[in-house]
């Protein structure tokens, strides 16, 4: 099922090489149909239009009377209240210039009536109404009909996310179901005889099963629910459930097993099983052992299994693959640097940053962690600050990339 791509046969690629190759993958997995309700987050495939005139009558907009504006051109400062009218109720006729409607926000007007005064300007005695103003213009206090929008004009353009206010919109023309874009089918899978599930007692030498979840919560936060997998270190084992998963799903996120330990079967798993390597390793920290391939219009995403090392990999690569998918386009983020860094290897650097606001300036605080295990480092960490391979010194003041983490949306 090899789709012949070409393999990089590099032993360690750039940082800018893997994400040229991981966004040339591309794929689109269709249209769905959704409730508006189950919708959010997702991408529009078609136009929301507007089915009548927005608004669809003209629109109260204060709470006070409604009256004819030629009754002020006469002079006419009390106004009869000829009745009350509620939103949602039919309108009422006013039949002469000294008739007025005690009227409510967001009741549709009456064709006779063309300027509202507001409650605070009249005083209300014996079923009259007396003004209090003489500054009143003709059609104040009126949202015309179809003066936001004329009866199928777009709304919400395709390719658009789904916030509320698309959700708000989209109820508002009775648009119950919408057409979005599919998301891929993805397993996460990890691996190692070293890692138990969260409600399971470790022993001395064991860790909890925290990356899959990790992986997992990110995923929702783009609407993506996936199946969670975990496998022992047997190599029979592991290549049954791959070879069934590369049938199953579109996307395959591995966790740990993809370095060079006696037991990381993967790399060698995925070349029995006819799995295109497009490259295996990045020059970067962390995250350097990552196994990138496809096998026909499957990918397999084979990330490191150190925690920092799987959340900089998912949110640097994974999440830009997925948003260019859904032809979702980001804004890049920068910032400045805070305080002096060094380092000295020949890697690309991710460090992990505190943002904050300073004077109009994006500030990045540097958090000081104890390597790619440390995950407890991430909790305080905003996002991961790119810092070019060719340098070893990096200046408070200067100014670099930043891959935004724990946020919820495709911004």
């Amino acid at each position: 099922m090899n789709d012949n791509t070409t393999s990089i046969d590099k032993k360690i690629i750039s940082v800018e090489e893997a994400e040229k190759i991981i966004l040339s993958q591309k794929r689109d997995f269709g249209a769905e149909t959704v409730s508006f309700k189950n919708c959010l987050g997702r991408v529009l495939t078609q136009d929301i239009v507007a089915d009548r005139d927005l608004p669809p009558f003209n629109r109260v907009a204060m709470d006070g009377i409604a009256i004819k504006y030629e009754a002020i051109e006469k002079g006419v400062e009390t106004f009869g209240i000829k009745a009350t009218q509620a939103a949602g109720e039919t309108p009422i006729e006013i039949k002469t210039v000294d008739e007025c409607i005690e009227i409510m926000t967001g009741a549709a007007l009456h064709s006779t009536a063309d300027t509202i005064i507001r409650y605070e300007d009249i005083e209300i005695k014996n079923s009259k109404a007396f003004l209090q103003t003489d500054d009143i213009k003709k059609g104040q206090n009126i949202h015309w009909k179809g003066s936001d929008k004329k009866q199928g004009e777009v709304l919400v353009e395709a390719s658009s996310i789904i916030t509320p206010s698309v959700i708000n919109v989209a109820v508002s023309v009775g648009a119950k179901d919408l057409t979005v874009k599919k998301l891929p089918k993805v397993v996460v899978i990890s691996t190692g005889d070293e890692v138990i599930d969260v409600d399971k007692m470790p022993s001395p030498y064991q860790i909890r099963n925290s990356n899959a979840y990790s992986i997992e919560a990110v995923l929702k936060q783009y609407s993506i629910l996936p199946a969670l997998l975990h496998l022992a270190d047997d190599e029979k084992t592991i290549r049954e459930k791959i070879k069934q998963c590369l049938n199953d799903y579109d996307v395959l996120i591995l966790s740990g097993g993809v370095s060079m330990g006696k037991f990381d079967y993967l790399p060698k798993v995925l070349k029995e099983l006819s799995v295109n390597k497009l490259f295996y390793k990045v020059q970067q920290r962390p995250g350097k052992p990552f196994w990138f391939g496809n096998y026909g219009s499957k990918l397999i995403f084979a990330f490191p299994g150190n925690p920092v090392s799987v959340f900089l990999c998912l949110h640097r690569y994974f999440l830009p693959w997925l948003k260019n998918c859904l032809s979702i386009t980001s804004k890049n983020v920068y910032a400045v640097l805070d305080e002096n860094v060094e380092f000295k290897p020949s890697l690309t650097y991710f460090l992990q940053v505190k943002l904050q606001m300073n004077e109009g300036q994006l500030l990045a605080q540097p958090i000081k962690g104890n390597g790619s295990g440390d995950f407890s480092s991430l909790t305080g960490a905003d996002a991961f600050m790119e810092l070019p391979f060719d340098k070893a010194s990096f200046q408070k003041g200067e100014v670099y990339k930043l891959w935004m983490i724990n946020q919820t949306s495709f911004s």
